[in-house]
């Protein structure tokens, strides 16, 4: 049993920077990728970005060149560092963890609001 528990939600104006956080209480096991996904009122859960436990990234067009997705493998924890937000941005951002290869797992956390407005 893994708990994912996210931080660093919050509001801030167009243009400015927040830095997500989200740990993992239980042991991942590798090869796994770790993700932020978001999702606004009335839209589908979508993608932002994504890490392979390799170091691999990819990022949705939308945020590429104005987010950062990092992991701490010793701390089992992924960062998403976002700046130059827009309104478009806001959103609640869930953590995601997925095991690719023998052993298949998904966890979710419980998600942090992120509200981009003036």
């Amino acid at each position: 049993q893994v708990q994912l528990v996210e931080s660093g939600g919050g509001v801030v104006q167009p243009g400015g920077s927040l830095r997500l956080s989200c740990a993992a209480s239980g042991r991942i096991f590798s090869p796994n990728v770790m993700g932020w996904y978001r999702q606004a009122p009335g839209k589908q859960r979508e993608l932002v970005a994504g890490i392979s436990s390799g170091g691999t990234t990819n990022y949705a067009d939308s945020v590429k060149g104005r987010f950062t997705i990092s992991r701490d493998n010793a701390r089992s924890t992924v960062y998403l560092q976002m700046n130059s937000l827009r309104p478009e941005d806001t959103a609640v951002y869930y953590c995601n963890v997925r095991g690719v290869g023998i052993l298949q797992y998904e966890y979710w956390g419980q998600g942090t609001q992120v509200t981009v407005s003036s």
